[in-house]
């Protein structure tokens, strides 16, 4: 981090000062966070040895349960040491570094949901297509453009936000580091940045939102012209795994951006930051497997295998 002056350590505020709710707190997170790491880990096996989940469906899968279980693990562990120690102090550079984690991999997640639309989309809706559109090269491609576009997004406000000075207050109302409440407590001038994060955030939302609606109006106007229901059916079980997630990213995002006072914004950015962090990663690897019939068959062939193996 570049030189700064003023203050260098920060209070966080966390979400309760009740103590046994901080108990029941810190046993949930704990938990969600243990079946996030789990789930994710074997959705990532799972896709990496199987040789029925070989595919491109299953390598953007594979790559957004990492994108999860990283975003999970920026926020959530330091959150239960907070509570385990009573410390909610953090350094400039360690909530600097969590804000810049949090928000590439949160970015890189919206971009990668589109790319996940659009492969639905070609799955679907071009499937003689598919094998020569959505092939090894183009999936790289796809998710090298996820990471660098998230980065791009962080980038300007980043270099701006590395320039502040916090010369007053230095208590921070959350239980992370997160741009909102830090840009309160600063005593520069943050209209410029905040416009900047406005618009990035904004053009990003709208941006993949439209594209996702678009390749789902078209996947959604294909399937209702297939001549059978069970081509329907199946047709609908590829993607409505995706189509539930989607829903719950965007729908959360929603929450987060609309507020209805500014006290009660802070509450709710709170409440909607735990369900992001700790509940929709545990949340995204089930609805991944119990909806498809594929990673289930995997994880049972994967389970016999290493009973096999523990007994020989």
């Amino acid at each position: 981090m570049r030189n700064h002056t003023g203050i260098i350590l920060f209070i966080l505020r966390g979400l309760t000062d009740d103590p046994q709710l901080q108990v029941l707190l810190f046993i949930f997170l704990f938990l969600t966070y243990l079946l996030s790491v789990t789930g994710n880990l074997i959705i990532i096996t799972l896709t990496l040895v199987d040789s029925h989940l070989k595919i491109p469906m299953y390598f953007f899968l594979r790559n957004f349960s990492f994108l999860e279980l990283s975003f999970t693990t920026v926020c959530i562990p330091k959150f239960l040491y907070n509570m385990s120690t009573g410390d909610y102090t953090v350094t400039y550079d360690a909530c600097f570094t969590q804000i810049i984690f949090g928000i590439l991999v949160g970015a890189s997640e919206f971009f990668l949901l589109a790319a996940m639309s659009y492969d639905c989309y070609v799955a679907i809706c071009k499937p003689l297509h598919y094998t020569t559109i959505i092939n090894n090269r183009v999936c790289n491609q796809l998710i090298l453009g996820c990471w660098l576009s998230g980065l791009m997004i962080i980038l300007p406000p980043l270099d701006m936000g590395l320039e502040l000075e916090f010369c007053d207050s230095n208590i921070i109302d959350h239980f992370v580091c997160d741009a909102a409440p830090l840009l309160e407590i600063t005593c520069s001038d943050t209209q410029i940045i905040e416009r900047m994060i406005l618009a990035s955030a904004v053009l990003t939302f709208i941006i993949m939102l439209v594209l996702v609606v678009l390749s789902y109006a078209s996947i959604f106007r294909t399937i209702l012209r297939f001549p059978s229901a069970e081509q329907r059916k199946k047709a609908f079980s590829t993607c409505s795994s995706h189509m539930i997630v989607v829903s719950m990213t965007y729908g959360t995002c929603i929450f987060i951006c609309i507020k209805p006072s500014a006290k009660e914004g802070v509450a709710m950015n709170k409440v909607v930051s735990v369900l992001a962090t700790s509940v929709a990663p545990v949340m995204n690897p089930f609805i991944y497997t119990l909806m498809n019939r594929q990673v289930i068959q995997a994880f049972r062939d994967t389970f016999k295998k290493i009973v096999l193996i523990s007994k020989q």
